[in-house]
């Protein structure tokens, strides 16, 4: 099951990841939100990392925990 969280609009959203390739070769995981739930998602947040919350547009994001 996919990790979802609702935003204070209403709106559900889905945890996903993608390992991208950058332009000096490097690989890099990246974490998004998307309102359906594909293949790449989670089952929870990564260690390290919380759920916040735009506040202008309700998208979450993820942001390291301090």
């Amino acid at each position: 099951m996919a990790y979802s969280h609702t935003n204070s609009r209403g709106q559900t959203y889905y945890l996903h990841s993608k390992k991208v390739t950058l332009r000096g070769g490097r690989e890099q995981t990246i974490f998004y939100f998307a309102r359906d739930e594909r293949p790449e998602a989670l089952d929870s947040v990564p260690e390290g990392y919380q759920v916040v919350e735009n506040k202008k547009t309700g998208l979450p994001m993820l942001k390291r925990a301090a």
